[in-house]
């Protein structure tokens, strides 16, 4: 259900390098499952900054984002009080239903974010999960404790430089992909197109891609599936792995 309404910033911080936690104030009804995205309007830009809920509760939301470009350096200076319209409720989210008693959650970079709030709610279901996160540097780390302390089973790192945990990419991280119930994964294309073609158990993959309007209507953001054309920001932006083409 989309939802317009007035958020407030609470908390505006570093948590690694070029990284920012963002916790907005207000309300968060419309936001009901691991997976889903808000929308934030900036005065100076035209187009809304669409970024993954990190987690949530009955009085706000936390984002992670990265200052990428001029309008996330835009946002890193806001400061705490600022008030900032935004668009609740939007994407399908992930499947809980499916995950089996043993998950792996994988994630890449900013794509470790939304899989916070998923393995908080699959802990809460009495579920095992496994979380591992895949970033360039020991220095973009960020969350490793925290997914720890939301319960997760184990946590393992991986970096392209080795400077924490293993070196390589997150499937590096992982001894054996296919020993799990079930995967849920975010990041970059290439690292979800490497963990489709390794993986033999199925899984949800979250996309990352370019949005416009965030709920459907410009077509923007359109990808060919095994079912047709459809939108990341509406039909998505999570997918079943039978239903993706690669």
């Amino acid at each position: 259900m989309l939802s317009k309404d007035l958020f407030t910033i609470v908390k505006n911080q570093v948590v690694a390098r070029d990284v920012l936690e963002m916790v907005l104030e207000g309300p968060t009804a419309a936001i009901t499952t691991p997976g889903q995205f808000i929308d934030i309007r900036l005065e100076q830009k035209f187009l809304r900054r669409p970024i993954s809920v990190c987690d949530r509760d009955d009085k706000s939301v936390t984002i992670i984002y990265k200052v990428v470009g001029s309008g996330t350096e835009i946002m890193a200076q806001l400061p705490v009080g600022t008030q900032l319209d935004v668009l609740t409720g939007l994407g399908n989210g992930f499947d809980l239903s499916k995950s089996g008693d043993k998950p792996l959650l994988l994630g890449g970079g900013l794509g470790a974010a939304p899989l916070y709030w998923l393995c908080r709610e699959l802990k809460a279901q009495g579920k095992h999960p496994t979380v591992a996160m895949g970033f360039d540097t020991a220095e973009s780390v960020y969350y490793a404790e925290k997914f720890r302390e939301a319960g997760a089973e184990a946590v393992y790192l991986a970096t392209m430089d080795g400077t924490a945990g293993v070196k390589g990419t997150v499937l590096n991280a992982v001894s054996d992909l296919n020993a799990y119930s079930y995967f849920y994964t975010c990041g970059p294309t290439p690292m979800l197109a490497a963990i489709n073609a390794a993986a033999s158990i199925d899984g949800q993959f979250s996309l990352e891609e370019r949005m416009g309007c965030g709920f459907g209507a410009c077509m923007g953001c359109s990808i060919l599936t095994k079912n047709g054309s459809r939108r990341v920001c509406k039909d998505g932006p999570v997918f079943d792995k039978e239903d993706l083409l690669w």
